[in-house]
């Protein structure tokens, strides 16, 4: 066992002293010490009954003959941190969140770990741990929050955030936006559509890290507690027969995870999220790969926010297995990937068939032949762009616009809702890519806004930065090289005209290049300061196209 380093002879006397005084037995030192990793904290609403899911987690590890020993990890709330300057530690917190795992696993050397993660940039950081550490390790999330019901509709957190748009806009009045702010969002659990945090607790199980149903089971269901007691009870088994992280992530899981992806319509920040997941386990994965299994993967989904449905009615309907049971139909998943339950995923969706055709639909009439994902590259962004094409309404998926230029997110959101942006307009927003932002912020405040202000079939929005789960419209981000790295997107200026064309996979700024050689000479890179943890991510961050992992 790894813990033999800390208890096994007489030269371990003082470490076996230590865990002594933390109250612990003779029995409980001698079996597999397996670390309980819980994000749970009074902010996030996704984490704020972590605590129970973690108890239900320890439990199953004694009934299954190993001793938990629970540490913490952070999480950020993406909805609180939006639209200041706390979302520029968002992305930059998954980086932390992986690195502390790593430091508490590797110091005390752990036998085992179950990690107990739930919104947006924990799930990653959890999966990029287990993927780096290769030591026996389960991801158990902590649910999806239900839909709430406002006006007799299902509305969720991207509703509130249009919202202020319409209010804005005059379309909604103070009580109306009242109503909708007190209602929206129920429950505890990762806000309920298909955004960035159940796109990755999703992921989990296609990846194989996380047991099946462990994308879709609401946060308030008894069942996520008993998921929860099994997850606990099946470390165990992995710690036995040494089934490793790396024995489940790899280049062929991965491959799953992108077809689930593009079958499901999830959150474009999947791409960024595999790709540092993909660099931790050593697989290769680009984003010629992501277009070409686009290019092949039905879209059969049309959750929140392309769609009416949330999580909870992609659970009632048979959840991922179905999903992935109805895409084996067509021969598009490697079936034979080992997962945590000691099963290949083939095995673990086998005869999963899904209820109906309005949730998932049939793998012969899917919403759209190619998936919900598409990587865009041209004169704008020659290292690539990412766009969740299945949100996108049918009049943007071809469209050239006129360019307004701002350099932060908030200089966009003013001009919005200042009634500043017309029909036809291209708002590029620049300087919050990885290094730029630092941190490449989510716009969900502006493209809520545009969608809010009867924009959203008209207007595109594209960035260096990234874009929330929760975004719904021609946005277009990642764009890369970003602004700060001296990427064409720094040389745009108003009045510029863009061509993106989401079906062919392009996106040109329709300036000569002469004239572009021309700015160049005269261009100044805006240069965003920070001290501390920010400071540091800004020197290390690697390219969005390279999952924005620090190197």
């Amino acid at each position: 066992m790894r813990s033999d380093a800390i208890k096994k002879g007489a030269a371990k006397a003082p470490h076996r002293s230590l865990l002594k005084a933390l109250g612990m037995t003779d029995e409980e030192i001698s079996r597999p010490l397996i670390g309980v990793v819980n994000s749970f904290n009074e902010i996030v609403p996704g984490h704020i009954e972590l605590d129970k899911i973690t108890e239900a987690v320890k439990r199953g590890v004694l009934m299954a003959g190993g001793t938990p020993i629970e540490f913490p990890a952070i999480a950020v709330c993406d909805g609180i941190a939006m639209n200041h300057v706390g979302m520029k530690y968002s992305l930059a917190s998954r980086e932390l969140i992986a690195d502390s795992i790593e430091t508490m696993a590797r110091a005390h050397a752990f036998d085992g770990l179950v990690i107990i993660p739930n919104c947006d940039k924990t799930v990653p950081g959890a999966m990029m741990a287990a993927a780096r550490l290769n030591i026996p390790t389960i991801v158990m999330s902590g649910g999806a929050m239900l839909a709430g019901k406002t006006f007799n509709q299902d509305t969720d957190l991207a509703t509130v955030f249009e919202g202020v748009g319409s209010h804005e806009n005059q379309k909604m009045s103070d009580e109306e936006l009242l109503e909708l702010e007190n209602s929206a969002c129920p429950t505890c659990g990762s806000c309920s559509g298909m955004f960035t945090a159940n796109s990755m607790n999703c992921m989990t199980e296609v990846l194989g890290i996380g047991l099946p149903y462990n994308g879709t089971i609401p946060a308030v269901f008894a069942d996520r507690k008993r998921l929860a007691k099994e997850a606990g009870m099946k470390i165990m088994e992995l710690v036995e027969k040494q089934i490793l992280p790396r024995d489940i992530i790899n280049e062929k899981s991965i491959e799953n995870a992108l077809v689930a992806d593009m079958a499901l319509g999830c959150s474009s920040n999947t791409v960024l999220h595999l790709t540092a997941i993909a660099h931790e386990a050593k697989a290769d994965i680009n984003l010629e790969k992501i277009n070409e299994i686009s290019q092949k993967t039905p879209n059969l989904c049309k959750l929140s926010p392309a769609g009416p449905y949330h999580i909870e009615h992609l659970h009632a309907v048979g959840g991922i297995p179905a999903v992935l049971n109805e895409l084996s139909k067509k021969g598009l998943l490697n079936e034979d990937c080992m997962t945590v339950t000691g099963k290949t995923i083939g095995e673990n969706f086998k005869g999963k068939e899904k209820k109906g055709s309005k949730v998932i639909a049939d793998i012969d009439a899917p919403h759209s032949a190619t998936g919900g994902i598409a990587i865009l590259k041209g004169t704008l962004a020659p290292e690539g762009a990412v766009v969740k094409r299945s949100a996108v309404a049918e009049s943007m998926l071809k469209n050239t616009g006129t360019a307004k230029v701002f350099n932060s997110e908030e200089e966009a959101v003013e001009a919005i809702l200042g009634h500043k942006i017309v029909a036809g307009d291209v708002v590029v927003i620049r300087y919050e890519g990885p290094k730029g932002g630092p941190g490449m912020r989510e716009m969900l405040s502006p493209t809520a806004a545009i969608a809010g202000m009867g924009l959203g079939e008209s207007v595109a929005l594209i960035t260096d930065g990234r874009f929330s789960g929760a975004t719904r419209g021609a946005a277009i981000g990642h764009v890369c090289p970003e602004a700060s790295e001296g990427g064409p997107i720094a040389l745009v200026r108003d009045g510029d005209e863009i061509e993106v064309d989401i079906l062919a996979g392009v996106i040109n700024l329709l300036v000569d290049e002469a004239e572009l050689e021309e700015r160049k000479k005269t261009l100044e890179i805006r240069v965003n300061e920070f001290e501390g943890y920010l400071g540091r991510y800004a020197k290390l961050v690697a390219s969005a196209s390279e999952g924005a992992v620090l190197k």
